[in-house]
C-alpha cells in the first residue's frame, strides 16, 4: 500500500466501506479526488455500483481486488467510487453518458472521465481476461491511459462533445409542448400493444414490474370498465405473484425476471420495487374484488415487517442482497428435491413439489438442481390428481410453507442494507397507509406513520436529507442534501397521512415541502423542476454541471411527472391557482415527447390524469359504526385521483383551505351525525348517510 491509503474506510455507504480493504485506491466522490486528478495530470476511473448488485461484487473480486490490476489503476488513474443509490444524481448523468458511447447502461458502471469529469469512455462490466467478445479490463485500462497521454486533445475533445450531447439530452430541448390529455389514451393502447397476453407484462425477457403504467390501466378500467386495460392490469398481477419472481415462502418481489414466464429472477430484493407493487396488489384488490390480490399485498407488507424495517424506531430498510457470495446464485431462495424431502413429510412434499414445480432438475443454471419456487399447480389441481379434498391439500401445504420458511430461515441469510432514504422510505409510507386503510391494516397504518414522523424530525431549516440512516449505525453520517424525489415523495407521504389520519399537521408538512421543493428544484423560467438543486459550476463537480429533469420512470417514479400530482394535489386542498399552474408548466416541459416513451412514462400518465380530470373528495364525517360502513364504501373504489378523508366531528373544522370554505356549514355536520360530503372540483354535494349511496354517488361521478 502506498502514502495514498483508500480513502473509502471513512465512508458511511455500506457500498463504499465494502471496499476500504481492496488494495485499489479508492477516493470518495468529492473535490479533493477532483483535485488530485487535476494536479497529477491523470484521467479518473469512476466505479458506480451499489451494494446489492452482484456484478457490481464479481468486478471487485476480479479486478479491484486485484493487486495487479490496483497497481495499475493506482499509477495511471483517479479511482472514484459511488454508491447509485447514496448519489442517484451522479449516477444519473454518467448513465446518460455512457449509454450515448455504448447504447447500453446498468451496474457496475464503469467510466473514464478527465480531471474535470468530463466522460469520454466507459462501459458497464469488464471482464479480467477477454472473453464473450469484450477486452479485458486490463486492456482497457492499458490503452486509456495511453491516449490520455498521447492523444490528449482526442480525448478532451471526445469528452466536450460527449458533455454537449449530455446537457442537450438532459436539457430537454425541443421536448416542449401544450399538453394533450389524450396521452393517457396512448399510454394505454403502448401498454395493450406490448402486452403478453400468456405470461403477463410487457414486451420479453427481461421483464421487470411497470408499476406507474398498471396504475394508469387501473384507472382506465375503473372509469371505463374497458375490458382490455382491466385483463391487462389483472393479468400481470396475476402472473407476477404466481411467478419465482415474487417469494412464494417469505412474500415479496424480486427484482426482475431473467426470463419472459417471471420464473427465474435476479434474486434483490429492492424497497422501491416492492412499495409500488404493493400500491399494485392494494388498488388491484379495491377494483377487482379478488382476495387474492389482498393478500399478496398482505404477503408483501408480511416480508417487510420482518425483514425490511426498523420496528423499533420505524423506517425501512433500502435492499436485501440476492446472494450469500460469489459462487451461489439465488441458493438462499432456491430448493432441491432433496432439500425439500429432509423437512417434509411424504404427504407434504407430494404437494409442495406439485404446487411449486420442485423437480429433480431445476430452473438455475449454476446447480440444475436447484429448484426457483412457482406455483404450476392450483389446490383443485393437485386435490384431483391426488385424489383427495381440496381442503387437505391447503392444510399441507400451509404447513410445508411453513417449514420451509423456518428451515431457509436457519441458512446464511443475504445481506440487508438497513440504510434508510427520504425518497424510498416516504413512498412505502403511502403505499403502507393505502394498504392500512383498503386492507383493514391498523399496525401498517401505525408504522407508516411513525416513519413518516422519523423522516420530518429530520429537517432542519425546512431542508430535508436523502439519508437518515445508514446500514452501520457506528459510521459517521455523511453530509448528504435531499434531492427532488425525497421532497417531492415525503409531501405526497404527508398528504396520504392527513387523508388516512385526518391530522392536519401533515397537511401542513405537505404545503411547507411542496413550497421548498418549488423554491429550491422549481425552474422559473422553463418550468418543471431540476433534480438537484442548483450550484455554481465552480462547486459542482464533473457532470454535476449539467441540470437535469428527471421525466421517464427508471426504475422509480419519476420526478417531475410525481411533482405534477403533488401539484395538482395541493391545488384540489388549496385552490391556489399557483400550484395547479406549476403542474400545467412541468407537464408542458415533456408534452412533446412523452408519446415516444409509452410504458416508461406511465407516472407521466398518472399525473395527467390529475390535471385532465376532476378530482374529487371524500369526506367521512364520525366516529361509529355508520362512519366506518360510510368509509369501506369511499374506499370499495378506486381511482387515481379520488381521495378519501377520514374525521371526527371535533376535527370536522380542522380543515385545509378549500375544505374550510364548504365542510363546517354542511347541515349536520356539528350535531354528532356520521356522514359523507362528496366534493368535486371546489363543489361538495349534499351530505349522504346511506353507504349504497354513496356507491352509486361516486360510480356516477367518476366514470362520467
Amino acid at each position: 500500500m502506498s502514502s495514498r491509503s483508500n480513502a473509502l474506510s471513512s465512508a458511511s455507504s455500506s457500498y463504499l466501506r465494502s471496499a476500504m480493504h481492496q488494495p485499489t485506491h479508492w477516493h470518495q466522490w468529492g473535490p479533493d479526488a477532483f483535485a488530485a486528478a487535476q494536479r497529477e495530470n491523470k484521467p479518473i476511473l469512476l466505479d458506480i455500483g451499489a451494494v446489492w448488485c452482484h456484478w457490481c461484487h464479481v468486478m471487485d473480486r476480479e479486478s479491484y481486488d486485484d493487486p495487479q490490476v490496483a497497481e495499475l489503476i493506482n499509477q495511471n488513474f483517479i479511482a472514484i467510487k459511488v454508491d447509485r443509490d447514496e448519489r442517484p444524481d451522479v449516477d444519473s448523468r454518467y448513465q446518460t453518458a455512457i449509454a450515448a458511447i455504448t447504447g447500453q447502461g446498468g451496474w457496475p458502471l464503469t467510466a473514464f472521465l478527465t480531471g474535470e469529469g468530463k466522460p469520454f469512455y466507459g462501459g458497464t462490466y469488464f471482464p479480467p481476461v477477454d472473453a464473450h467478445g469484450r477486452p479485458s479490463f486490463k486492456k482497457i485500462l492499458l490503452a486509456i491511459a495511453d491516449a490520455y497521454k498521447e492523444r490528449r486533445d482526442d480525448v478532451v475533445r471526445e469528452a466536450d462533445g460527449l458533455m454537449a450531447a449530455l446537457t442537450h439530452a438532459e436539457g430537454l430541448a425541443g421536448h416542449s409542448g401544450d399538453f394533450n390529455p389524450r396521452v393517457i389514451t396512448l399510454m394505454v393502447q403502448a401498454a395493450l400493444n406490448s402486452f403478453d397476453p400468456k405470461n403477463g407484462g410487457f414486451g420479453s425477457a427481461p421483464k421487470f414490474p411497470h408499476a406507474s403504467i398498471v396504475e394508469v390501466l387501473l384507472d382506465w378500467y375503473a372509469r371505463s370498465a374497458e375490458e382490455g386495460a382491466g385483463n391487462v392490469a389483472s393479468t400481470t398481477l396475476i402472473k407476477m405473484a404466481r411467478g419465482g419472481t415474487y417469494d412464494q415462502l417469505a412474500g415479496g418481489f424480486h427484482r426482475y425476471s431473467v426470463d419472459e414466464y417471471w420464473i427465474v429472477p435476479h434474486f434483490e430484493k429492492m424497497s422501491y420495487d416492492n412499495s409500488e407493487l404493493l400500491r399494485n396488489y392494494v388498488h388491484a384488490s379495491q377494483l377487482f374484488r379478488d382476495r387474492g390480490f389482498g393478500e399478496t399485498a398482505k404477503d408483501i407488507i408480511r416480508w417487510v415487517d420482518a425483514t425490511l424495517s426498523d420496528r423499533e424506531h420505524g423506517g425501512f430498510y433500502a435492499s436485501q442482497d440476492a446472494d450469500i457470495n460469489l459462487e451461489d446464485d439465488g441458493d438462499y431462495f432456491t430448493w432441491t428435491v432433496d432439500e425439500a424431502k429432509a423437512i417434509l413429510t411424504q404427504q407434504e412434499f407430494d404437494v409442495a413439489a406439485q404446487h411449486y414445480d420442485i423437480n429433480e432438475v431445476g430452473e438455475m443454471h449454476h446447480n440444475s438442481a436447484k429448484n426457483v419456487l412457482w406455483i404450476r399447480a392450483d389446490v383443485e389441481e393437485i386435490a384431483m390428481r391426488l385424489s383427495v379434498k381440496p381442503d387437505s391439500v391447503r392444510s399441507l401445504l400451509a404447513s410445508a410453507r411453513q417449514k420451509m420458511l423456518a428451515a431457509r430461515l436457519q441458512r446464511p441469510t443475504p445481506y440487508i442494507d438497513k440504510t434508510i432514504y427520504v425518497n424510498w422510505n416516504t413512498m412505502f409510507v403511502s403505499a403502507y397507509l393505502a394498504a392500512g386503510r383498503v386492507l383493514g391494516l391498523k399496525d401498517a397504518h401505525h408504522f407508516a406513520l411513525r416513519t413518516l414522523d422519523r423522516i420530518l424530525e429530520q429537517r432542519t431549516d425546512q431542508r430535508l436529507p436523502h439519508v437518515i440512516a445508514y446500514s452501520d449505525p457506528a459510521v459517521q453520517m455523511s453530509q448528504n442534501n435531499g434531492l427532488l424525489d425525497d421532497y417531492i415523495f415525503t409531501a405526497l407521504a404527508c398528504l396520504d397521512a392527513y387523508e388516512a389520519s385526518g391530522d392536519l399537521t401533515y397537511f401542513r408538512c405537505a404545503r411547507e415541502i411542496g413550497d421548498a421543493a418549488i423554491e429550491r428544484f422549481g425552474d422559473a423560467t422553463s418550468g418543471g423542476f431540476f433534480d438537484a438543486e442548483a450550484t455554481t459550476e465552480q462547486v459542482a463537480l464533473g457532470a454535476l454541471v449539467v441540470r437535469r429533469k428527471a421525466f421517464q420512470d427508471s426504475p422509480t417514479p419519476a420526478g417531475n411527472p410525481a411533482a405534477a400530482i403533488l401539484m395538482m394535489r395541493l391545488h384540489s386542498y388549496t385552490n391556489d391557482l399557483r400550484y395547479r399552474d406549476k403542474a400545467e408548466d412541468t407537464l408542458e416541459v415533456f408534452a412533446g415527447a412523452v408519446e415516444q416513451f409509452g410504458i416508461y412514462a406511465g407516472t407521466y400518465g398518472r399525473a395527467a390524469i390529475w390535471f385532465s380530470r376532476p378530482h374529487t373528495q371524500v369526506v367521512i364525517v364520525g366516529t361509529d359504526a355508520a362512519a366506518e360502513e360510510l368509509e369501506r364504501a369511499a374506499l370499495g373504489m378506486y381511482v387515481e385521483n379520488l381521495s378519501v378523508i377520514r374525521l371526527t366531528q371535533a376535527d370536522a373544522h380542522l380543515l385545509p383551505p378549500a375544505l374550510a370554505e364548504t365542510i363546517p356549514n354542511v347541515p349536520g355536520v356539528k350535531d354528532g351525525t356520521s356522514m359523507a360530503i362528496v366534493c368535486s372540483n371546489f363543489s361538495c354535494q349534499p351530505p349522504i348517510s346511506d353507504p349504497r349511496q354513496l356507491t352509486d354517488t361516486l360510480k356516477k361521478l367518476l366514470r362520467s
